[in-house]
C-alpha cells in the first residue's frame, strides 16, 4: 500500500482542474503560512454544488468571480456545502447565499462561526488574558498581545444568514450525481463532515483527511479543558473501516491523494509518537510554552506561534486527562505539567 498523487500540481488562480466527471478542483490563496485553500465544485446540471469558499477578501471575490465566469461557465451556485466553522472554509458562505445559494453544513459549525463572527473585540478579553498565562505564553508576546487588537472572526468571514440546512452524521446526500454517506470526524474542528461516494472512489475530506500535514487541534479559551487529540485519533479509528486504497481523497489543503488507509495509520501513529516525546520532555515540570521542541521539531517563529501554543495546551491537555501527566498552577498563573512515569 502506498500514497500517490494523481494530480501533482495545482490549479492556477481562476483555473479548475477536473478531477473526476463533473468534479473540479479549484485553489484559492490564503495570507498565513499555510498560503492556499482547496475549493470543490460538482455539476447538478443546471448549477453547481461548491464545497467551502476561502476567506471574505476584495482579492478572493475576484478570483471567485473570474472562477465562475470561467471554468463554471456562468451557471450558477445554487447550494454551498461547508465542511467546517474555521474562516478559509466558511468566509464567503454569507455572499454566496446573498447570491442565492442554499447552505448546508452542520449544526454545531453553524453555530460556531455565527458566534464568532458576532464576538467581535478590540482588545483581547479577561478570559484570553488568563488562557495565555495558563499556557505559558512568552512573556514579550503576552504583552503585545494586551494591547493590540486580537484576529476576529468577522475580519475574514461575511455575514451568516440566520437559516441553514444541517448535514447530519450516518445520513446521505445527493451531490453532483452521486450518493455520499456523511462521516463526521472532531478534532480540529467539532462536527466536521466528510462526504464518501457510494457510486465511486470519490471522499471529500476537508481538513480532516490532509495528505503530508497534520492540520492544527488546538484549544482555545472557549474550552480550555478539551480534548481535541483524543478526539482527532478517535475520528481517525472511525474512518479506518471506511477507508479503500483507491478512494481519491479531496482535502481543504495540499493535493488529492490516494492511499487513504496508509494514510489515517500516519496520522494516528504521528501523534501517538509526539505524545511520547511530550511524555519524555515533562519529566521536568513545564508549561504548553516550554513544549514546541518535541511536538514540532522545527523553529516556532512569530506567524506560527499562536498556533503553536494551542496545539502544545492540547496535547497536554490529553496526557493530563489520559492520566500520564500532573499539572498544578504556578505563581505566574500558569499550568506546569509534569509525566507521571
Amino acid at each position: 500500500m502506498k500514497i500517490t498523487t494523481p494530480f501533482p500540481d495545482p490549479p492556477t488562480p481562476g483555473t479548475a482542474i477536473e478531477v473526476a466527471p463533473g468534479v473540479l478542483w479549484m485553489r484559492l490563496p490564503l495570507p498565513m503560512a499555510l498560503d492556499h485553500v482547496n475549493i470543490y465544485a460538482f455539476d447538478e446540471g443546471d448549477g453547481w454544488t461548491i464545497v467551502d469558499t476561502g476567506f471574505d477578501s476584495r482579492t478572493t471575490r475576484a478570483l471567485w468571480q473570474d472562477l465562475l465566469d470561467g471554468p463554471l461557465a456562468g451557471k450558477p451556485v445554487t447550494r454551498l456545502i461547508v465542511t467546517h466553522h474555521h474562516p478559509d472554509h466558511v468566509g464567503l458562505a454569507g455572499w454566496f447565499i446573498e447570491k442565492g445559494a442554499v447552505l448546508l453544513m452542520p449544526r454545531t459549525a453553524w453555530l460556531m462561526a455565527r458566534m464568532l463572527t458576532l464576538d467581535v473585540q478590540d482588545r483581547a478579553t479577561p478570559a484570553q488574558i488568563a488562557y495565555w498565562q495558563a499556557a505559558g505564553m512568552d512573556p514579550a508576546t503576552l504583552a503585545q498581545r494586551r494591547h493590540d487588537r486580537p484576529f476576529n472572526f468577522a475580519d475574514c468571514v461575511h455575514p451568516l444568514p440566520l437559516g441553514f440546512t444541517r448535514l447530519v452524521d450516518d445520513a446521505t446526500i445527493r451531490i453532483g450525481g452521486r450518493t455520499w454517506d456523511i462521516r463526521m470526524g472532531d478534532g480540529h474542528a467539532p462536527e466536521h463532515a466528510t462526504f464518501w461516494s457510494r457510486d465511486d472512489h470519490l471522499v471529500i475530506g476537508g481538513d480532516q483527511l490532509l495528505l503530508s500535514i497534520s492540520p492544527n487541534l488546538g484549544v482555545y479559551p472557549t474550552e480550555p479543558d478539551a480534548d481535541p487529540v483524543g478526539d482527532w485519533i478517535a475520528s481517525c479509528q472511525r474512518f479506518q473501516p471506511h477507508a479503500r486504497p483507491d478512494q481519491l481523497v479531496l482535502g481543504g489543503h495540499k493535493l488529492p491523494y490516494t492511499g487513504l488507509p496508509l494514510r489515517l495509520t500516519q496520522m494516528i501513529d504521528n501523534h501517538h509518537a509526539a505524545l511520547a516525546r511530550l511524555h519524555g520532555h515533562i519529566a521536568t515540570p513545564r508549561t504548553a510554552g516550554d513544549c514546541f521542541a518535541p511536538l514540532f521539531k522545527r523553529t516556532i517563529g512569530p506567524e506560527t506561534y499562536g498556533l503553536a501554543l494551542v496545539e502544545a495546551v492540547a496535547h497536554l491537555n490529553h496526557l493530563h486527562q489520559t492520566g500520564r501527566a500532573t499539572r498544578t498552577k504556578g505563581t505566574d498563573n500558569a499550568w506546569y505539567y509534569r509525566a507521571i512515569p
